[in-house]
């Protein structure tokens, strides 16, 4: 098979960077080790910022996300019992988030994928890469065949490396040419879902002595929530009934008294991490969304970071093949790395400041403490906090 740019990784980045250059007429095959079954039960995060939302729109497949998706225009911190609401909206002139599930984003990616005919590997072994450092890159995987076990191989002009986090594409870059940034959280979110409503319309975000909690949502009638745990805590150490019981001790009098329980349809830990690479090109190798980074969960970046990188790299790839420059490509990496960096800075920030710190004591508690007043009581640090939580515009700072 020849291909312009084989794209390495079916999640919503994958999946989004081919929507956007089948939109622009380039030739694009979709690689992915696991079926799509597997991918879209991967249950993720689901704010999207106006970024994220403009490029669903730009793809093509924003009908459903705006008939569905639930417009939040602030969010609530809650500290020392009671809860403070950050108002979006105003502070940033304007601006909202769209609560909307990862798993509904690459849905409605796959599907106008599927319609337009275009071709998805999924279910593919054995991924390699390969001569990304020539002028034709090449990649091989194994895919169960009438007689077993079958060889493929795509050759190409570029390949997206949108594998994640322990894929093949980052792992394949030599280790001389790559640097690697880590921080990791002595902690994890215990997160479950349940059909049952949210306890608020919004978001709450809770600082409690007992530890961070996140009341969220997918819907007007699913709901997910989080408890910040011990690493060492397991998934089946952890009833229904004791996980509710925990959250109503990290939340106010009037969330607790709202709060409507039921049986978890999901369950796991998470552990927190941030983590960065660079750069983020090889020759004709790019890496994209959780392969380059990876950042806490608590400031709602992960994917919205991925549809950025990808929004790069689609225009760069888009301006190589219509201008003939390379000028995009040869500017992806620094440009990515400067919002990222940002991003990361954020996502730890917010991180420090909402969860407890064991090792740092009761005076931690109150530093925190100290700060969330500040903020929710200055007009500018609480327009800081809404700047960066509703996503800074593409091109800020440049």
């Amino acid at each position: 098979m020849r291909v312009q740019v084989a794209i390495v990784g079916g999640g919503p980045a994958g999946h989004l960077l081919g929507q956007l250059l089948f939109k622009a007429g380039i030739d694009a095959v979709i690689i992915e080790r696991q079926s799509r079954d597997y991918v879209l039960g991967r249950i993720r995060a689901g704010v999207l910022e106006q970024v994220c939302i403009d490029l669903m729109d730009e793809a093509g497949v924003g009908q459903r996300m705006h008939a569905e998706g639930l417009v939040h225009g602030g969010f609530d911190m809650l500290f020392k019992g009671e809860r403070h609401r950050i108002d979006m909206n105003h502070l940033t002139g304007g601006k909202n988030v769209m609560v909307y599930g990862q798993t509904e984003v690459t849905r409605d990616l796959m599907d106008a994928r599927q319609a337009a005919g275009l071709t998805t590997i999924y279910e593919a072994s054995n991924v390699t890469v390969h001569d990304f450092d020539t002028a034709r890159p090449r990649v091989r995987y194994e895919k169960d065949g009438p007689n077993g076990k079958e060889v493929h191989e795509i050759e190409c002009d570029f390949i997206a490396g949108c594998d994640g986090f322990h894929g093949v594409c980052r792992a394949s870059a030599p280790r001389s040419a790559i640097r690697e940034y880590e921080k990791i959280y002595p902690f994890g979110w215990l997160g479950i879902l349940s059909d049952t409503p949210p306890v608020h319309e919004e978001l709450i975000y809770a600082n409690s002595p007992r530890g961070f909690a996140l009341c969220s949502q997918r819907s007007a009638t699913r709901s997910r929530y989080y408890l910040q745990v011990p690493l060492t805590d397991k998934v089946e150490d952890w009833s229904d009934e004791a996980f509710w019981q925990e959250l109503r001790l990290r939340l106010d009098p009037e969330a607790r008294a709202k709060l409507v329980t039921g049986p978890s349809i999901e369950k796991s830990i998470a552990p927190l991490r941030s983590f960065v690479t660079e750069p983020m090109r090889f020759g004709r190798m790019f890496l994209a969304g959780d392969a380059a980074h990876i950042v806490p969960p608590t400031g709602a970046k992960g994917l919205n970071l991925a549809a950025t990188d990808v929004k790069y790299l689609s225009n760069a790839l888009i301006e190589f093949y219509q201008d003939k420059s390379e000028a995009g490509i040869d500017n992806y990496s620094e440009r990515c790395l400067r919002r990222i960096w940002r991003a990361e800075r954020f996502s730890w920030w917010f991180t420090g400041l909402m969860h407890r710190f064991p090792e740092n004591g009761e005076i931690g508690q109150k530093f925190q403490e100290a700060e969330l007043d500040y903020l929710i009581h200055s007009e500018a640090g609480a327009r800081s906090v809404a700047e960066n939580y509703v996503g800074l515009p593409l091109d800020f700072g440049e």
